[in-house]
């Protein structure tokens, strides 16, 4: 690679979840320069863009230049304006079945750490956690129901999981969605 990739608050591994690909060589759409690494998540504009460089969302330049958002959904309450913008222009997102969802908590956006099955988060040491911190969704526990579905859910599987990090107390959060 050319360069390393600007840092994501919000997304700090975007090349291990895969949003950034690093397969060929391409022009960014916003500022026109040759990129190795560029960005393969959604972006919501109504504008057809089709690269984006790690400098361009980094920056704003690309939400800005294309009046697009990268997010448009969390559960959680965050009430820093700066924080959300920071999020819906300046983040990465990652690809969900239904629609991209970001979680908050502690009044701050959570840290995406990747896509999970139960095995997954069984070998981080955190499915019980995920369980016992509840539906962000819903800011409520699981259902019984909800808990099965966790417990066997398979990482690409028809029920697909979305780890992420509370950057303030650590506390680990799940949303899924399903095909």
């Amino acid at each position: 690679m050319k360069k390393e990739l600007p840092f994501f608050k919000y997304h700090p591994d975007p090349l291990k979840t895969g949003t950034f690909e690093t397969d060929k060589t391409v022009i960014c759409d916003c500022c026109g320069k040759e990129t190795d690494i560029y960005y393969s998540g959604p972006f919501y504009s109504v504008e057809d863009v089709e690269y984006l460089c790690p400098e361009c969302i980094a920056n704003g330049e690309a939400s800005k230049k294309f009046d697009g958002d990268f997010i448009d959904i969390y559960f959680g309450e965050v009430s820093d304006e700066e924080k959300i913008d920071e999020l819906t222009h300046r983040t990465p997102s990652y690809c969900g079945w239904q629609q991209e969802i970001w979680v908050a908590h502690c009044d701050d956006f959570c840290a995406f750490l990747g896509y999970v099955g139960a095995k997954e988060l069984k070998e981080m040491g955190v499915l019980e956690e995920v369980i016992e911190n509840g539906s962000p969704e819903f800011n409520a526990e699981w259902s019984d129901e909800q808990i099965e579905i966790i417990k066997n859910m398979v990482d690409g599987g028809h029920v697909q999981g979305y780890l992420f990090k509370c950057l303030h107390c650590g506390k680990h959060f799940l949303y899924y969605d399903v095909d």
